[in-house]
């Protein structure tokens, strides 16, 4: 922070006043910056670079300091918090009774108790040919839950001329058309742009004992796409957590031949086979409230098949999930060259009434530490703020590069 006191600012400020005066309309941040430097000696001398005075607190960025525009892949946990690991499932009592028919939502805290619990997740049960609904024998008044969830999800993921779901099987023809389906409905809000396939896992249990259900994405040589874009088989197996192997799918069907399941990573849905999910697992699931419940349409019960599904999941007590995004990035490089930043603007920098500095060394060896990079629009706005995750040295011998990212 030079000082030109005495006749030599006289001077200076003379001789500024003629180059304005001259040059009006055609200034030249070099030519000041020559000017200025007349009356500065040793390392308090102003540098120019790509044509804009480089000293002071400010420093516009050059034509190479930039990089916009790049997407990188991002992967996070998708529970709230972004969290990997689910293991605690709650209902709340205060869903509406009617939309129960058709779904329960599923919470990670207790609602009733916890301000912050947020559906994570939503489980439907749905038939094509309304079982598993209140019949209209028994209610005037059913709405045939099943029947229209069944509808909507074919709607959504089916094409067109597709009438049922088919799910793989070990059958001759490798299919199985299924009447009634599973759905676990990940909210918008936790996988926002889509699922990371091979990096879920749902335990369920029954009387069979636990049965992990995963993708089959890694056993694939390229990918099936469909209206609802990316498919993969849902099989039991392991995701192998914390070894050198990859996930291992035990098989893609339950004993009695039909598919577990398919996975739309990028609509953050699960369909699974009722039918073969009742024959991995047992029918003797705890129901909990929901005493009208069946397991899957064979039962002759009518109510919220959804709720044993949930129940499942919720014995199990771990459902594992990732999702990814394509975050658009801006890198700056925040170039301090040694020249550049050696002096402070914070009051504690000068001390007494002729601003004398603080520290006496600082007269011929001026030090500052970088703490804060803010990134200012043309009319001095503040967009952005970075923190460095320690005080960095600045002095004449020492220069410093600082990239900052933003992610949008």
């Amino acid at each position: 922070m030079a000082q030109i006191n005495g006749q030599a600012g006289v001077n200076l400020s003379q001789e500024l006043a003629n180059y304005l005066d001259a040059n009006q309309g055609n200034l030249t941040s070099e030519q000041i910056t020559q000017i200025i430097n007349q009356y500065l000696s040793g390392g308090d001398k102003l540098g120019a670079t790509g044509g804009s005075i480089s000293n002071g607190i400010y420093k516009r960025f050059g034509e190479f300091d930039q990089v916009n525009g790049k997407i990188e892949v991002v992967t996070t946990g998708l529970w709230s918090g972004d969290t990997g690991s689910m293991s605690a499932f709650y209902t709340s009592s205060t869903q509406a009774a009617a939309s129960l028919n058709y779904y329960v939502n599923a919470y990670d805290k207790d609602p009733a108790t916890n301000t912050s619990a947020a559906v994570q997740y939503a489980i439907a049960y749905g038939h094509k040919y309304t079982s598993g609904s209140i019949s209209l024998t028994n209610s005037d008044s059913s709405t045939l839950a099943t029947k229209a969830t069944y509808a909507q999800y074919k709607s959504i993921i089916l094409d067109q001329d597709d009438e049922k779901f088919t799910f793989y099987s070990s059958s001759a023809d490798g299919l199985h058309d299924s009447d009634d389906i599973y759905v676990i409905n990940v909210s918008r809000a936790r996988y926002k742009e889509k699922m990371d396939a091979g990096n879920w896992s749902i335990i369920l249990s029954g009387s069979t004992g636990t049965h992990t259900l995963i993708d089959d994405s890694g056993k694939k040589f390229s990918d099936t796409v469909g209206k609802a874009g990316r498919i993969f088989n849902v099989g039991s197996g392991s995701l192998n957590l914390g070894t050198e192997n990859l996930a291992t799918v035990n098989s893609l069907t339950s004993s009695n031949g039909q598919g577990l399941g398919l996975f739309y990573p990028d609509q953050g849905l699960v369909i699974l086979n009722p039918a073969a999910i009742h024959n991995l697992i047992g029918t003797s699931v705890d129901s909990g409230s929901n005493s009208g419940a069946a397991l899957y349409a064979g039962d002759s019960r009518e109510g919220q098949n959804h709720f044993l599904l949930h129940n499942a999941i919720k014995g199990g007590g771990d459902f594992q999930a990732r999702r990814t995004e394509n975050v658009s990035t801006s890198h700056y490089f925040v170039r301090a060259t040694n020249r550049e930043f050696n002096f402070s603007n914070n009051p504690t920098y000068v001390t007494g009434s002729d601003n004398s500095f603080a520290e006496s060394t600082f007269e011929k060896d001026p030090k500052t530490f970088i703490t804060t990079v803010g990134l200012l629009s043309d009319s001095n706005e503040v967009i952005a703020v970075a923190k460095t995750s320690q005080p960095i040295p600045k002095s004449y011998d020492k220069e410093v590069l600082i990239k900052v990212k933003l992610d949008f």
